[in-house]
């Protein structure tokens, strides 16, 4: 009888997890230091230096999903190297936030860019951007810790529910220890792990077939054509097709709005950057992040070097059908298969950890956005209340840690009725929904023009609507509701397109909508 792949995971294996989880989480708790005010505990006391808040940016942006998904990527049969083509998009957004939005961040000293949006337009757009980020991040955390489960359940065979609350339960420890210097020092610890399991992955890889051998075997014929899967740039414009994700108009057109929202708009990533000490720090921290194309790279090589080794050592019973399933198993089963046992076990509990790192991250972002729309800047740092805020940051903590548990539990509910569900898709098209008003908020309260907050709430239901009837969240949604017939009705009405797009569109959409209402609205 054929092993399970989780039976090749050692005791060793799992003291290896366990003591690294122990030591990432006392190392983080000695590094946060004295939170003795809400500044301390959401800001570092903006003594963190710029280079760990850089690292951590990386270290959240190259979650486990990316760390596992871009090799499954490449080695799924139609897969390539054409995702790198994304990062020329994200160099150039981290570069105009760096010069462009952290001047006017740092004008006055705020917790987020939904403070310096309601700063220029209003609380009622506070609370628009606050309850947009809210929504994003429930729902796309919350997938990406599914997708972490399902994943670490083939390796270590834990049940997927286990693996999701584990992973909540941690997260909150490290939030709630030391706010975010334990969230910035354990993000570092993180990156450095990424960095030491790619590169010992593509060691092996390269070392045992050869780069040579690997290019060759990833030279393959598709239904009569040749297909190099080391290709990595595709010049198809959206009027040839518009599905395709990954081209170079997508990636210099719409590609730069993505992740100018998310590094600039999403304070998963802004949070970090509020925690420098100044501009020039803060700038640094966001150019130089920009490095995470090389872990891309990185981790394109050992997509290539699994399709190679797998060509050599071809799989067989399960294992085949497994690949075949979801190519995303691939690389954490040859981690599990391959890699001397208590080395699989580091990189393995680096990928756990990288979940947990997310998610700890968006708990302090999550918390701060929504104590200050509650009590406001003025009573958050009221003289003599800096302990007893931060206690209440803590608990808050502990109350949006429940609240992505249980999204991502009953995520898990709906995919075990529909196990065909995308749900890596469905994780990295979760911010087409929220991205695009975020950053049309954001334009309208750049600009000179006056907008109204009515014009921005219509653009924002506008743009989410539109986004609902292209992805396929609502057709399953209608299915699981037993509604299919209206679901197929959704699915023959509407054209195909990449959800990339939407990010130009829907911010165009929300900022013209806030200024329509700054002509017609009466102050």
């Amino acid at each position: 009888m054929e092993k399970e792949v989780h039976e090749f995971f050692t005791l060793l294996d799992w003291a290896v997890v366990v003591v690294y989880m122990l030591l990432t989480t006392w190392l983080g708790h000695k590094l946060s230091g004295k939170q003795a005010s809400i500044k301390d505990f959401f800001l570092g006391g903006k003594t963190i230096p710029w280079w760990a808040v850089s690292g951590s940016m990386i270290a959240t942006e190259i979650s486990a999903l990316t760390f596992i998904g871009v090799p499954g990527g490449v080695y799924a049969l139609s897969g390539d190297w054409t995702y790198l083509q994304w990062g020329i998009g994200s160099i150039i957004a981290r570069l105009a936030v760096a010069y462009w939005l952290v001047p006017l961040y740092y004008e006055k000293e705020i917790y987020s860019p939904y403070d310096f949006m309601g700063n220029r337009l209003g609380e009622g757009a506070r609370r628009l951007v606050t309850g947009l980020f809210s929504l994003g991040a429930i729902l796309g955390q919350s997938v990406r810790v599914l997708v972490t489960a399902i994943i670490l359940k083939v390796v270590t065979g834990m049940d997927v529910s286990v693996c999701i609350m584990v992973i909540g339960l941690v997260a909150v420890i490290w939030t709630f220890m030391g706010g975010m210097q334990t969230v910035i020092w354990t993000d570092v610890m993180q990156f450095c792990l990424f960095i030491f399991g790619g590169l010992l992955a593509f060691g092996i890889l390269a070392g045992q077939l050869g780069w040579g051998q690997i290019s060759v075997l990833n030279q393959v014929v598709i239904d009569g054509e040749h297909v190099n899967k080391l290709r990595w740039i595709d010049l198809t414009t959206p009027f040839q097709d518009p599905t395709l994700k990954y081209t170079m108009w997508v990636a210099l057109l719409a590609m730069p709005f993505q992740n100018f929202a998310a590094f600039g708009v999403d304070q998963l990533n802004t949070q970090r950057m509020f925690c420098c000490g100044n501009i020039k720090d803060a700038r640094k921290a966001m150019a130089w992040s920009s490095v995470s194309i090389l872990i891309t790279i990185l981790m394109l090589a050992v997509g290539a070097g699994l399709f190679a080794w797998y060509q050599v050592h071809i799989p067989g019973g399960q294992l085949a059908e497994s690949f075949k399933a979801n190519p995303n198993y691939v690389f954490p089963t040859w981690i599990t298969l391959e890699v001397p046992a208590g080395v699989s076990g580091l990189i393995l509990a680096g990928a756990f950890a990288a979940a947990i790192s997310s998610l700890d991250s968006i708990l302090a972002a999550l918390s701060q956005t929504s104590l200050s729309v509650i009590y406001g800047r003025e009573r958050l740092e009221e003289e003599g209340k800096g302990e007893e805020m931060v206690r209440l940051s803590r608990i808050v903590v502990c109350i949006w840690g429940v609240i992505l548990t249980a999204a991502a539990l009953l995520l898990w509910v709906v995919y075990q009725r529909n196990p065909d569900s995308d749900l890596i898709g469905l994780a990295f098209g979760m911010v087409a929904y929220t991205y695009g008003p975020l950053l049309g908020v954001l334009l309208a309260a750049i600009i000179p023009l006056r907008s109204h907050v009515v014009g921005l709430v219509i653009g924002t239901m506008a743009s989410v609507l539109l986004v609902s009837w292209f992805r396929p969240e609502l057709p399953m949604l209608l299915d699981v509701a037993g509604l299919k017939d209206l679901s197929e009705a959704v699915i023959g009405s509407r054209p195909s397109l990449a959800s990339e797009w939407f990010f130009p569109v829907n911010a165009s959409l929300t900022l013209v909508c806030g200024l329509l209402s700054g002509l017609f609205v009466r102050k």
